[in-house]
């Protein structure tokens, strides 16, 4: 195994080297992309214990479905650069609610509008916690 890598969360390969991300990496990784993408207000639902679904929703918000696509593209491209391997990738055509699989993390990226309406952070209020941006 190599230094600083811990087992668990997904494998990847590199030069024959095989490689686990965790699923605390994979959420900093898309936290630090969300943040770069400029999405706005990203919350992070931890559902360890809760559900088999996910093991954390990331939920987000664009400015309009064209911003909201370009989330998810910086998003999947630069996840991909990272070692992230996307399970699928649903609503992108409407892009009025984004969603990218990533397995134990998934993503959610609304418009104001939806994520309002459709108000998933309060089906799971218990363990909301706002995102806390590290330097």
């Amino acid at each position: 195994m190599l230094p600083g890598i811990l087992p668990g969360g997904i494998t990847l390969q590199y030069s024959g080297v095989s490689v686990k991300i965790e699923t605390e990496q994979k959420l900093e990784i898309v936290q630090r992309l969300l943040v770069a993408k400029k999405a706005d207000e990203i919350e992070v639902i931890d559902l360890r214990g809760r559900t088999l679904i996910a093991d954390y929703f990331v939920v987000c918000s664009g400015t309009s479905n064209t911003h909201i696509k370009a989330i998810a593209d910086g998003l999947i491209a630069e996840g991909k650069d990272e070692g992230l391997k996307k399970d699928r990738v649903e609503g992108y055509a409407q892009a009025c609610w984004v969603l990218v699989d990533y397995g134990d993390v998934v993503v959610h990226i609304f418009a104001r509008e939806e994520r309002e309406y459709y108000d998933i952070e309060s089906l799971w209020k218990a363990t909301v916690a706002k995102l806390e941006i590290r330097e």
